[in-house]
């Protein structure tokens, strides 16, 4: 199984993410290290990313997905998967892929962006991810207003696992 943990930046996708495979045994990927240079030197800039800086990002992630599937590895994925079209790409087998949403309110999130040191993504660019972000409809809904243990604990819960 591959879990996917999703929301904008400062929702807690990597942190949730880590906790929860640590929790299960599995492993963890964060789909920020699988962005191209170009890409993180835009957003350390402050310059919000297009369909056309995700494109060669969204084929790494497809890629490795697709690996992971052809290998059954239990993983657990931190991606930001903003709109349906790159879920689409992503959320390649529907039974073995569980998509979970971390959902939160703009000034919590907004707090832990300018409480994250040495991060590339810069807090003024939460508005454009908000404005990018299309709510999934398939997902597991998880309000990030709690302690990521919490967080963790609901998701294994709602899985079942």
């Amino acid at each position: 199984m591959i879990i996917l943990v999703m929301g904008v930046s400062g929702s807690g996708k990597t942190t949730v993410g880590q906790l929860l495979a640590k929790s299960l045994g599995w492993e963890f990927c964060d789909a920020d290290a699988l962005h191209p240079v170009a890409n993180i030197e835009k957003m350390n800039r402050g310059i919000p990313l297009d369909d056309t800086d995700r494109e060669p990002w969204l084929e790494q992630l497809e890629q490795a997905i697709a690996q992971w599937l052809q290998e059954n590895k239990n993983m657990v994925l931190a991606c930001s998967a903003l709109k349906a079209a790159y879920r689409q790409i992503l959320l390649q087998d529907k039974e073995r892929i569980k998509l979970i949403y971390l959902k939160g309110d703009f000034k919590i999130i907004q707090e832990r962006l300018i409480k994250r040191p040495h991060h590339y993504m810069s807090p003024e660019l939460l508005q454009s991810q908000l404005d990018t972000l299309e709510e999934p409809s398939e997902a597991i809904t998880i309000d990030v207003s709690q302690p990521p243990e919490v967080v963790v604990r609901e998701i294994k819960t709602k899985l079942r696992i």
